[in-house]
């Protein structure tokens, strides 16, 4: 019997698309693999005993012997783990693409890319970045004279250690200024500056943040980078060997995490002008790490590098950055050493750092919460150096 032709059209039906087709073939290889995997390793039904399988691969015989349930949760096991390692890697190629689109647009990133061409990209464990101000000569002298290695050593610290310290700074509304050139004096001198492309200014640490992790991810490809204040007592060696403890874990933000009030009324210190996006008043932030130290590792500096154009910037430089990584699949650590007391320890959630130092348990960093640092730091730092550091030498002894 003959079928008309407009019967056989609407058997036909529509053609399939190009996706469905891919999806289709990468479903019947999949299946095609697990039937002939399971008809390999299978014996025959007569068999009374479980024979050896020879597989041949490049050559090599390899004798795989399958002994029951175990074998097969064991390759399970290996399957998730590789599936784990996948996902890491198919994560850390999407922001390295976004760099790249990203790196072709105005700006910022011709900036940067003038910047990675004259300077090769180092390897390095941490990159540490201490943020100052034009009035902070005073602070940064405390910091070299205490817990910062000088000259030589800070270049053997990079060298040997894979330790970059710097102070970051911009420059001021007038480039060439007064300013300008007492820094450039003073640089000359200690050769521990990163000279970042902003204008300083105490309303524009978030923009100063987000430069920051862009900028050194351009120079130094590190495992952790770190900002921490001038006005905050560090040890080295204990940061390190905090953060080596983190340094096989993907997507890693490491700090003292708090979950301050949204401080809505005018005129007050910290008043956040977008108090409404935190719900009614007297709300509390995310949790994000206090704004004196905290680290991330090198997938979350790449992504604030490669979408800065649409990072939103709050009032306050450390809910910036929590806002920034909230969406994400972050681990985030609350690390309490990075935010002991200075002596007296009089706040009962911070630890008083020399009493940790007397028991051997060094903190990482330390200073006074009520000043946002350590209170007259510039008088201070020497004494809280004696009483809770580590000793010169501690960073030289860790093992990486």
């Amino acid at each position: 019997m003959q079928v008309p032709l407009s019967e056989i059209k609407k058997m036909r039906g529509k053609p399939a698309s190009a996706k469905t087709i891919l999806f289709l073939c990468i479903a019947c290889f999949l299946a095609g693999t697990l039937f002939t995997g399971q008809m390999w390793t299978s014996p025959s039904s007569h068999e009374s005993t479980t024979l050896p399988v020879v597989r041949h691969d490049g050559g090599h015989k390899r004798k795989v012997i399958e002994d029951g349930p175990g074998d097969v949760m064991e390759e399970v096991t290996k399957t998730h783990q590789a599936i784990k390692s996948l996902d890491r890697a198919i994560s850390t190629l999407g922001i390295e693409l976004t760099a790249s689109k990203t790196s072709q647009t105005g700006g910022q990133g011709q900036h940067l890319r003038q910047h990675a061409s004259n300077h090769s990209i180092q390897k390095a464990f941490v990159v540490i970045g201490i943020n100052t101000a034009f009035s902070s000569k005073k602070r940064r002298d405390s910091i070299r004279e205490t817990w910062l290695p000088k000259g030589d050593k800070l270049k053997e610290l990079e060298k040997e250690k894979g330790v970059v310290v710097r102070f970051m700074i911009g420059h001021s509304t007038t480039p060439g200024s007064i300013l300008d050139k007492s820094l450039d004096e003073e640089e000359a001198e200690h050769n521990d500056f990163l000279r970042l492309d902003h204008v300083e200014g105490y309303h524009e640490l978030s923009s100063k943040t987000r430069l920051f992790f862009s900028t050194v991810t351009s120079m130094w490809d590190a495992d952790f980078y770190v900002k921490i204040d001038d006005d905050v007592h560090l040890n080295l060696g204990m940061l390190v060997s905090t953060l080596a403890k983190y340094r096989s874990r993907p997507r890693v933000y490491i700090g003292c995490m708090k979950s301050g009030p949204v401080l809505y009324q005018k005129g007050v210190k910290y008043h956040e002008a977008e108090y409404w996006k935190f719900g009614e008043e007297g709300n509390k932030y995310f949790r994000h790490a206090t704004g004196q130290i905290y680290a991330i590792s090198r997938d979350l500096a790449d992504y604030i590098s490669s979408n800065w154009p649409i990072l939103h910037r709050y009032a306050n430089e450390d809910v910036s950055l929590g806002a920034w990584l909230l969406g994400l699949e972050v681990e985030h650590v609350d690390e309490r050493s990075m935010c002991c007391a200075t002596p007296p320890g009089l706040l009962f959630f911070q630890a008083d750092c020399e009493w940790k130092a007397r028991s051997g348990n060094m903190c990482v960093a330390s200073y006074d919460w009520k000043c946002s640092g350590i209170c007259k730091s510039v008088e201070r730092m020497k004494e809280i150096h004696n009483a809770c550091g580590e000793g010169d030498g501690a960073v030289w002894n860790v093992e990486i």
